[in-house]
């Protein structure tokens, strides 16, 4: 991955010693997390960031392609660092949120068909058991392939 300064410049923003270290908590911590774990996570490292700043930096970033907005579901937006767009399982036993590949690899991804509009983008937030709850439920975790055989 390259480093913040390039990938801000890069996306036409400032390389703020802030947004930089922004990008490096993310890339440090990894995973999709809340801006709450990201100034907590920051703040531990030294580096202190207003609740404001914060919450502008990463909207910013996330309206530039910097980061992307983990969506979920309701609740609290959370963070990542990607390089290619992808959708998400939110696993309904632990919480976890792990990433979908995208059919296509970009965006939108889907195709809405709603006559006169334009879709820039689709996530995508499947729901059920991750491969480590669904094991340990007894439940193999399903693969379109299984899919298939099944007449599914």
């Amino acid at each position: 991955m390259t480093d913040g300064a390039t990938r801000l410049r890069a996306a036409g923003l400032r390389a703020t010693p802030q947004r930089i270290a922004i990008i490096d908590t993310l890339d440090r911590l990894g995973g999709h997390r809340t801006a709450e774990e990201i100034g907590g996570a920051m703040r531990g490292s030294g580096t202190v960031l207003p609740r404001a700043s914060l919450y502008h930096a990463l909207a910013a970033m996330a309206a530039r392609g910097v980061l992307l907005v983990a969506d979920a579901g309701p609740g609290t937006a959370r963070y990542e660092l990607a390089a290619e767009w992808h959708h998400h399982l939110v696993c309904r036993a632990c919480g976890v949120i792990v990433d979908v590949p995208c059919v296509t690899g970009a965006k939108p991804c889907l195709d809405a068909r709603v006559p006169g509009a334009i879709v820039d983008e689709a996530q995508v937030v499947f729901r059920g058991l991750c491969p480590a709850c669904a094991t340990a439920a007894g439940r193999p975790a399903s693969s379109a392939a299984d899919d298939d055989r099944a007449g599914a």
